[in-house]
């Protein structure tokens, strides 16, 4: 039996997409004149101990290409994945992968230290680490008779 990824919402999008696209549409939803991500990588997010650790999958884009900084308690991932400039359209059936830019935006929460952040990119998987702060222990206050 092989089992099959259902994702009921992706072919509504993709065709939002195309439909805007063909129309020279832009807009957002909430209507300004922002373009949208082109794409969305797909992410995994693990807490360990000491750190939260972001990894996504982001084949064909060069770690030059990807810029991650943090502001304000948010971790932001864009970059651009460059397509292949061909203009044969010849024996093409189907054409699924997607180029373009990508943005992702993840709020962290008070216990991440911005300045323990680390980021690398292995074979199109980018890994995100973002350190947690020393937590501050308990300390016994003696009371004096």
């Amino acid at each position: 039996m092989t089992l099959t990824r259902y994702e009921p919402w992706s072919l509504l999008d993709q065709m939002r997409r195309e439909m805007d696209r063909a129309l020279g549409d832009t807009r957002t939803a909430e209507g300004s004149s922002v373009a949208t991500s082109d794409w969305v990588p797909a992410v995994d997010i693990k807490e360990e101990k000491d750190s939260f650790v972001i990894i996504a999958d982001i084949p064909g884009v060069d770690p030059k290409d990807i810029e991650v900084h943090m502001e304000n308690g948010m971790l932001t991932i864009k970059g651009e994945k460059e397509s292949e400039k061909k203009e044969e359209r010849e024996g093409y059936k189907r054409v699924e992968r997607s180029y373009g830019s990508f943005y992702r935006r993840f709020s962290l929460p008070d216990t991440a230290d911005a300045e323990k952040i680390s980021a690398k990119s292995n074979n199109g998987v980018l890994e995100v680490t973002i350190g947690k702060q020393e937590q501050v222990q308990p300390r016994k206050i003696s009371v004096d008779s």
